[in-house]
């Protein structure tokens, strides 16, 4: 079975990234060589601030989702 994990990432202007994976090392260089996602393209480097382990996916994109509705 895959662990999935939830991840924050500041990005270079300060700003917050939300997203889950199941390699957080890998998500992490697509992330700063602009291959992951369309937010934090024009916004590298990207740091990781914390990563939260989860069991299945469904689990790990309920959280992003209780994450990304907070403002």
């Amino acid at each position: 079975m895959k662990v999935y994990s939830v991840y924050l990432l500041e990005c270079n202007d300060k700003t917050l990234y939300c997203g889950i994976t199941n390699n957080i090392e890998r998500r992490l260089k697509q992330h700063n060589s602009g291959k992951a996602s369309k937010y934090t393209r024009a916004r590298t480097p990207v740091i990781v601030l914390c990563e939260i382990k989860y069991f299945t996916k469904s689990e790990a994109l309920k959280l992003e989702h209780k994450v990304k509705k907070c403002k």
